[in-house]
């Protein structure tokens, strides 16, 4: 699974917020009729869907905005749920989406819940993230993602009681937690169905002699 890129001001390719494809972009500057507000458009070469921006920051010896933000449309700059996330898990995925930039605590909070809900989804039931994060560990899962998983238990259960990390805290790491989540269904549910899938292209007549290897 490639790395999620975040739509960004002038970026020459990023996950376009329409289609999720991660495309080439291209650029032209709007300039609005009162003179008041300098506007961009980014089209994605994927989906040819246009995205509007708002000049922010403006670099004199460039003579250009160097800066802006995304207005249109009004989106999350967060990937988007893994195409074989269980829909358990991803109606609280799109809701901590939906909510991150107005509250980075809430959307972490969220994210713990989708950590619960994957565990169950993969066969975990003793209703402990803790004991469910050390059984996938001895059922093979990497270290770097019990490692990562544990960050959203700990964040997404802090990010509940006020006081204890600031919502910067929450807002500096809420992306990668997004990105976090994809992560462990592209391990766990993603990968095991292409092998799958690829193993049953094999000849019947080969698949047949593994099986009786296996069965012996």
């Amino acid at each position: 699974m490639n790395k999620y890129v975040s739509p960004g001001f002038k970026a020459r390719a990023f996950n376009c917020p329409y289609c999720g494809a991660y495309a080439k972009m291209e650029w032209a500057f709007l300039s609005s009729r009162l003179g008041a507000i300098d506007l961009y458009v980014s089209k994605c070469t994927h989906c040819e869907e246009l995205c509007c921006w708002q000049g922010k920051e403006y670099d004199e010896e460039e003579n250009e905005f160097t800066d802006g933000i995304l207005v249109i449309p009004e989106v999350s700059a967060t990937p988007m749920p893994h195409p074989d996330m269980p829909e358990l898990v991803k109606g609280d995925y799109q809701e901590a989406r939906s909510i991150v930039d107005k509250s980075p605590r809430g959307a972490a909070a969220l994210l713990r819940l989708c950590v619960q809900k994957l565990c169950i989804e993969l066969g975990e039931t003793t209703g402990s993230i803790d004991k469910d994060i050390k059984s996938l560990v001895i059922k093979g899962l990497p270290v770097g993602i019990q490692q990562a998983l544990d960050v959203v238990r700990v964040v997404g259960n802090h990010a509940v009681h006020p006081g204890e990390l600031t919502e910067e805290d929450i807002a500096d790491v809420a992306i990668s937690l997004f990105e976090l989540i994809n992560a462990i269904v592209e391990d766990r549910i993603a990968r095991p169905k292409a092998l799958e899938a690829l193993y049953q292209r094999l000849p019947e007549g080969a698949r047949k002699a593994i099986e009786k290897r296996d069965g012996q």
